[in-house]
């Protein structure tokens, strides 16, 4: 999720003060009734209501998910073009010793089974 600016943080504080501010809640709950459901009528769509704002709505999708890693990368500090072939020499150094520290490793075994284990 992309970070929030401090006037987004602010505005959505602003919006939830009035209703923690112990105000009447926005809306009663359900009465149980005797077959233990409540006395709210069903939703055709199921449990949840649909979100109706934008800010309720933002939270899935795939074009949400588009925006919010665009809004990530440009985040991202690149490396410059020196960073990248040092890492690219480490990296290929550190491959070429663990290479060659394992086939040693595999000459000495197969030295061992065919001249020790199995004579």
């Amino acid at each position: 999720m992309a970070r929030q600016t401090r006037q987004e943080r602010r505005a959505r504080r602003a919006q939830q003060e009035p209703a923690l501010a112990g105000g009447p809640p926005s809306a009663p709950p359900g009465r149980p009734t005797a077959n233990g459901g409540s006395s709210e009528p069903r939703r055709p769509g199921g449990g949840r209501p649909r979100p109706t704002s934008v800010e309720e709505r933002r939270g899935s999708g795939p074009i949400h998910f588009v925006q919010e890693s665009i809004a990530e990368l440009k985040k991202v500090e690149w490396p410059d073009q020196k960073a990248v072939i040092s890492g690219t020499a480490v990296v290929l150094i550190a491959c070429i010793i663990v290479g060659a520290f394992l086939w040693l490793n595999d000459e000495v075994w197969k030295y061992v089974v065919q001249h020790v284990l199995l004579r």
